[in-house]
């Protein structure tokens, strides 16, 4: 295969990964396994319009972005659009989609098994029309990521110790709001402290991503209005790799969900795989099931 790969310097693991070995130890890796590849080092905020510009070159027969879950998320979006294989190199705090597709998490292993890899048809979720890979969120996921923007770091370790004064500032002020559904013809109307729809249903794992992509399917997840404890008891199962199986949970299974908050205000926001977002009122979420091609490991696991 022809390959194309785009690694964000500014992502993660890359902050502190001597570039110029880690492009000629990918160069020598593919092309042992008989790949042409280009290789191209950019800051993040030059990727959006490399990964544009790669997706659409008719002389590719796939491409690889590394970097962080924000990385990921925008090079899947234009390589579903473009119709453009994707692999995905590892490079971030988290790695939820890497990991839902169980590709080692070490970035210099990783260059192997894509080398070896296939091709799959995996699935892709939409809000409005904008890609997500991993989860659409509203309430305390997006209360606790607004928390954690404010607050400064500049390490790996620094947005951990972040994330987790910020869980503590969301335990305290549970947000609460109202919300109109219609699940694939189910419709309700329900006070909630949360909702997410993930690109298939969250695994039994205290991170929540899926186990699988293939599905063809939205895992939609809520919770009824929360106090400090219910937060709390939320968070116990999260940790405990048993979100899906607490009582506070309210799952559904869904290709179409329709959401409509009757009471939004302005500057209403949720969070779209990791990234925090002004939303309207209405939204439309779909899945679309095997449009997005990646370049997986040849064996899973």
């Amino acid at each position: 295969m022809k390959i194309k790969a785009i690694f964000n310097r500014d992502g993660g693991t890359f902050r502190t990964t001597d570039m110029d070995a880690y492009s000629q130890k990918a160069e020598e890796v593919f092309r042992s396994a008989g790949h042409e590849i280009e290789i191209t080092v950019a800051s993040g905020d030059g990727m959006a319009e490399i990964l544009e510009k790669t997706a659409r070159r008719d002389n590719l027969d796939a491409m690889l972005a590394g970097g962080g879950d924000g990385t990921i998320s925008a090079a899947a979006a234009v390589a579903w659009k473009n119709g453009m294989p994707l692999g995905v190199v590892p490079a971030g705090t988290m790695n939820l989609f890497a990991r839902a597709l169980k590709l080692p998490l070490d970035i210099w292993k990783v260059l192997d098994v894509l080398a070896d890899g296939k091709i799959v048809d995996a699935d892709i979720g939409s809000a409005d029309g904008r890609a997500f890979v991993h989860q659409f969120s509203m309430g305390l996921h997006a209360r606790m990521v607004r928390y954690r923007e404010s607050y400064s770091f500049a390490s790996r370790l620094g947005k951990i110790r972040a994330s987790t004064r910020a869980a503590v500032g969301v335990m305290f002020n549970p947000p609460q709001f109202e919300i109109e559904f219609d699940v694939d013809g189910v419709r309700e109307r329900r006070e909630v402290s949360a909702i997410s729809v993930s690109n298939n249903h969250f695994g039994p794992n205290a991170l929540m991503h899926a186990d699988d992509v293939t599905g063809g399917h939205l895992g939609f997840y809520t919770t009824p209005p929360l106090k400090p404890s219910g937060v709390a008891k939320l968070t116990f199962d999260i940790l405990r790799g048993k979100f899906r199986e607490s009582t506070l949970i309210t799952e559904m299974s869904a290709t179409a969900v329709n959401l409509h908050f009757p009471k939004a205000r302005h500057g209403t926001k949720c969070v779209i795989d990791g990234e925090l977002l002004p939303i309207g009122r209405d939204v439309a979420l779909r899945v679309h099931p095997g449009e997005l091609k990646l370049l997986v490991g040849a064996e899973p696991g």
